[in-house]
């Protein structure tokens, strides 16, 4: 496979797809643990080499986040879109909770997804630049809505705390099993809205 060595397992295909390459290694993660795990463990496992690998994903670290970039895309894009009249914390609410939505099919490697970005510590350095670029794309949205520098004490504030919110409903589903991750979202996110006071002002 291009001058490399990949080992397939018998009766495995060779996984070359985004998602089913990042489900693999999910599984190798919890399996076998984040940082015992390598890329070669993972390319092998796939069956395919590891250059491959590094086509899909610059990283083990990005594995674990998925296709992030193009969710934070649409977050910005529905921002933007959101009514003019429509209140600015209504719209982060309706756009939060759409950027975190799944359906019952992919519950299940979003739950091992969220275990490894919350409470694995070699991941701590790089989610803290994910968790950067989410906040940013909150404040500009809130720094253009209301004439300020996305910079300023409120887009700043605000993003923080919407991060903190929505973090911490996601705790709240990985240790209970069986409830709704939408629910706890939002739950928390309105317990927020009614601290932070109206925004539009």
């Amino acid at each position: 496979m291009e001058g490399e060595q990949a080992v397939l397992r018998p009766g495995r295909r060779p996984l070359t797809t985004h998602d089913l390459l990042g489900e693999l290694a999910l599984d190798l993660f919890v399996e076998r643990g984040f940082d015992s795990t390598t890329v070669e463990d993972i390319a092998r496992e796939a069956g395919i080499g590891r250059r491959t690998f590094f086509r899909y994903y610059a990283s083990k670290n990005d594995v674990v986040w998925g296709d992030f970039d193009t969710g934070l895309a649409v977050l910005r894009s529905r921002l933007a879109a959101a009514p003019p009249d429509q209140p600015v914390f209504e719209a982060l609410v309706e756009s939060v909770l759409a950027f975190n939505g799944l359906d019952d099919a992919a519950e299940a490697v979003h739950r091992r997804r969220m275990e490894l970005i919350l409470h694995v510590p070699a991941l701590q350095a790089h989610s803290t630049l994910r968790y950067a670029s989410w906040r940013a794309v909150v404040a500009e949205f809130v720094a253009a809505r209301r004439l300020e520098h996305p910079q300023d004490a409120v887009p700043q504030l605000v993003a923080h705390t919407l991060l903190a919110a929505t973090v911490a409903g996601y705790e709240q589903w990985l240790i209970r099993p069986h409830s709704s991750l939408p629910c706890l979202l939002e739950a928390s996110l309105r317990r927020l809205g009614r601290g932070l006071g109206d925004l539009d002002r």
